[in-house]
């Protein structure tokens, strides 16, 4: 008996779904799109879907400038998945090597699948008249207002004037340019040059080992190709964080906790760098989140107790001794991950940059009364902005008499704390890190 066949979606349709509900709705994309991906078999497809959101997430008011260009009027409410339909189908027409009769008839087709169908013949008018009219409306583009020609809002791109004047647009650029993968691998299992060897004779073509360990890919690939992957031999973590084991630096015996823990990477990689330890510690507020957590550590078979709570409150979880170096993994704005994670921009508000703020600071006063005498504390983040770094770790060390400033660079000085990373520098993620001693 013939199985009846199950109807491919349209992966159109499903872009304008997703970025609906991440643009109009405020929902995460690494919530929304894994979702509708299982609506998808081919690998290929679940690609390309991802492809369609990263990239019209990452040139939404281009898009958006060059869609309203073609409109008469604005679309209803009712209708805006068609409104995002239409920056679907210009991105495919500007950004992708899709052949654009296929494109246009694709998105045509969509419109269907997002049942307004009478709206076919506009969608179709739309897409031909952006081909026919492209150069005229890129000419008028490259004349737009910052945050359109840069795909940013207006809020954050002038606190990137504002704090980094000289290389605001390398910064804003590099946030719209895709991540590439980069690996850790797990030097319990392997060093760092016989990973490389083992991805050479896999033929995945890889750069050299940084001194780090860290291995960066020529292309992305599919994380079970990777050799080992499952048995734990290596993990995937851009080069930024991969840092952090060794600025933390643990050593045998030691009571280590890395707070705000999720979704366990860091974890790891301490067990990895020492595993010699007598404890490793991992809290974090997201019981869901703490889920990866486990999953990471028994992957890599690597032992920490894992906890969930509240890194500001830890006498609510822990009644333990005191620890011998903690890591503050700190909630912040992510803005130095958005080429990783494009619906920051979206998100993210204004408002929301002090209030991340006041809450690192109750983690790092919280946090340091759990530090023994002597202790290190490795502060970090995966932001850009000062108010959550530098700022942060100057109004700390002013109102903490038992603080000292550890120096991670000549760069790092007592007037301005800190390693500043910034996107797209050593082709990484933008990341900070400040490091104290607790004096006796």
């Amino acid at each position: 008996m013939n199985q009846p066949k199950t109807k491919t979606p349209n992966l159109r349709a499903l872009a304008a779904t997703i970025l609906h509900q991440v643009v109009d709705k405020g929902q995460s994309l690494s919530q929304v799109l894994p979702a509708q991906q299982e609506k998808v078999r081919d690998g290929r497809d679940k690609a390309l879907l991802q492809q369609l959101c990263y990239g019209v997430l990452r040139q939404l008011p281009s898009l958006d400038f060059l869609v309203s260009q073609l409109l008469e009027k604005k679309l209803p409410n009712k209708q805006r998945a068609v409104h995002f339909l239409l920056m679907v189908g210009v991105y495919q027409l500007t950004s992708m090597r899709i052949p654009e009769h296929a494109a246009v008839a694709e998105t045509v087709a969509a419109v269907v699948k997002l049942k307004q169908p009478r709206l076919k013949g506009l969608v179709n008018a739309i897409l031909r008249n952006y081909q026919r009219q492209s150069e005229a409306l890129q000419s008028k583009l490259s004349q737009s207002a910052d945050p359109v020609k840069f795909n940013h809002p207006g809020w954050l791109l002038k606190r990137l004037q504002q704090h980094y004047p000289d290389n605001w647009q390398a910064i804003a650029e590099a946030n719209d340019l895709a991540a590439p993968m980069w690996l850790r691998p797990n030097q319990q299992k392997n060093s760092a040059q016989e990973y490389a060897e083992r991805l050479s004779e896999a033929e995945i073509e890889a750069k050299p080992p940084l001194k780090s360990g860290a291995i960066q890919l020529a292309a992305a690939k599919d994380v079970f190709a990777l050799p080992g992957f499952a048995d734990g031999d290596v993990s995937v973590q851009d080069g930024a964080p991969q840092f952090a084991a060794a600025l933390l630096d643990p050593q045998p015996g030691e009571q280590i906790l890395d707070a705000c823990a999720a979704p366990g990477g860091k974890t790891a990689h301490i067990g990895e760098y020492c595993p010699e330890l007598a404890q490793l510690v991992a809290v974090d507020l997201e019981q869901t989140r703490l889920k990866r957590v486990h999953e990471n550590l028994a992957r890599l078979g690597i032992e920490a107790k894992v906890i969930c709570g509240d890194a500001a409150q830890p006498e609510s979880w822990w009644n333990g001794p005191q620890f011998d170096r903690i890591l503050v993994d700190a909630p912040c704005s992510a803005t130095g991950v958005i080429r990783r994670h494009p619906d920051i921009k979206w998100l993210r508000r204004d408002s929301d940059i002090q209030a991340l703020a006041d809450l690192q600071r109750d983690i790092l006063n919280a946090m340091w009364a759990q530090l023994k005498a002597g202790g290190t504390l490795l502060y970090a983040t995966c932001s850009v902005l000062p108010e959550e770094n530098r700022e942060q770790i100057a109004s700390f060390l002013a109102t903490h008499s038992d603080a000292e400033h550890v120096p991670l660079n000549e760069a790092d000085t007592a007037e301005s704390p800190g390693w500043q990373l910034l996107p797209g520098e050593q082709d990484m993620d933008g990341f900070y890190y400040a490091k104290l001693k607790k004096q006796a």
